[in-house]
């Protein structure tokens, strides 16, 4: 047989057998659907119960008052890149009604603008309490940085700020607290809030993620007695720190990392629900998917060096394991967002030819979307708790635009975890005019 009646039969084979393939593919596409819609389903219901838990158990949790007279040394760090407006920070730091003698401040520099680092040079000499310490090399990104400024730490406690958050007076006292009361408090994480919430739809959007991380999950964590790192506006003992060898140099979300190293061994966590800090979100649209992508990577990477250990431990128990998945729940929804588009469009190509139902496509669109509603639910909830509801509307406008971009820059930054591809730290504009909505 020569090769072009080779090929004829070929062709002829996948003519007649081409649609019993298409067929099967279609088959398999619509069983990926249906698996992932309900997978789907299913975690947004969950995070609905959450929601409703949180909702109806709201209620403030008296603090501690700390005896100033027993108060703890406490270094405050400031690490910093490029901002000015770490100047603000550190002035805001040093307003605290904390014994001026019991606390330092440390910026860290890690500046490649020389009129920057010689602005925060200038700030520091006319403040006794703050010193600048810029390192030769900007190795690890900023765990990098935390690193270098623990060894010139003299705190009891390391209490962090990143360079756009304004503490009030009573914040360091306030967190400071837990320590003071309980020997076993590793660290203690403060609530956000963000003075840009409404400047457009992509800071309400920004805004909504991280009050829902707050308000749903966060508060879900403290009502079993727990807690997560969020990366600034967060206390941690310094003890523990080094014991548990330090930041994670490179970590791209250095929080989340050592928080699930608390997990493992066990330490107390603490949730201040009433201790608010204001800062910024991001307000440009290509800004909030990079600081998305990276916290999705950074994510990721965190659990897949910690999940079998955890998963594994005979120290924890079921209990424990389970809430030590809650700080990276929210990721396993776009992943099967993700998951439910491609199948969903592999099953449209593939299906027989025949007239397009709209009326039946906007039906099962409509009741697909509410049953994966449970997520814009928790949203709702967790503006409701930020005294907020009333952007509801805009909230929902943001996320089915600038969200679903967002989107699929985490399934990005996912995607790039799991297949070991490197990703680079983004810094994001903080040129911000502070202003509370």
């Amino acid at each position: 047989m020569t090769f072009t009646s080779t090929l004829f039969a070929f062709t002829d084979a996948v003519y007649i057998n081409g649609r019993s393939i298409l067929d099967y593919v279609h088959s398999f596409a619509q069983v990926g659907f249906y698996f992932f819609l309900y997978l789907m389903v299913g975690l947004t219901t969950l995070y609905l119960l959450f929601s409703l838990y949180a909702l109806i158990r709201w209620k403030k949790t008296a603090e501690q008052p700390l005896d100033l007279t027993k108060a703890p040394f406490v270094t405050i760090q400031i690490p910093t890149r490029n901002e000015l407006i770490a100047l603000r920070c550190a002035e805001h730091c040093l307003a605290f009604n904390y014994p001026k003698d019991k606390y330092e401040i440390i910026i860290g520099d890690d500046s490649n603008d020389r009129k920057v680092s010689r602005e925060l040079r200038k700030f520091a000499r006319v403040h006794a309490s703050v010193r600048v310490l810029k390192r030769k090399e900007n190795i690890g990104y900023k765990p990098g940085n935390l690193n270098n400024l623990l060894k010139h730490s003299n705190g009891e406690i390391i209490v962090i700020f990143d360079s756009d958050f304004v503490p009030e007076p009573d914040f360091l006292k306030r967190i400071v607290a837990p320590f003071a009361h309980d020997g076993r408090v590793a660290i203690v994480q403060a609530r956000w809030n963000f003075n840009n919430f409404d400047q457009n739809l992509v800071t309400i959007l920004a805004s909504t993620i991280v009050y829902t991380f707050h308000n749903i999950v966060l508060s879900i964590l403290h009502r079993f007695g727990t807690a997560s790192l969020c990366g600034s506006a967060e206390a941690v003992r310094k003890k523990d720190l080094v014991a548990l060898g330090g930041w994670k140099s490179g970590s791209l979300t250095e929080d989340i990392e050592y928080a699930l190293r608390l997990f493992k061994n066990g330490k107390k966590m603490v949730y201040l629900p009433t201790l608010e800090c204001y800062s910024e979100v991001p307000y440009k649209a290509k800004d909030l998917y990079k600081q998305q992508m990276r916290w999705a990577y950074g994510v990721i990477t965190s659990y897949k060096a910690h999940l079998k250990d955890l998963m594994l431990s005979r120290k924890l128990s079921l209990k424990q394991k389970i809430i030590s998945l809650a700080p990276g729940f929210g990721y396993l929804l776009p992943m099967f967002m993700a998951m439910i588009f491609l199948f969903g469009v592999l099953s449209l190509v593939t299906h027989r030819p025949a007239p397009l139902d709209l009326e039946r496509f906007f039906r099962e669109f409509f009741w697909n979307t509410l049953l994966t509603s449970g997520l814009l639910i928790a949203s709702m909830v967790a503006l409701l708790k930020a005294k907020k509801l009333k952007y509801t509307l805009k909230m929902i406008a943001s996320s089915f635009s600038f969200g679903i971009i967002t989107t699929y820059y985490v399934n990005k930054g996912i995607f790039k975890s799991l297949t070991n591809k490197p990703m680079q730290w983004f810094l994001l504009s903080k040129d911000v005019p502070a202003k509370r909505s």
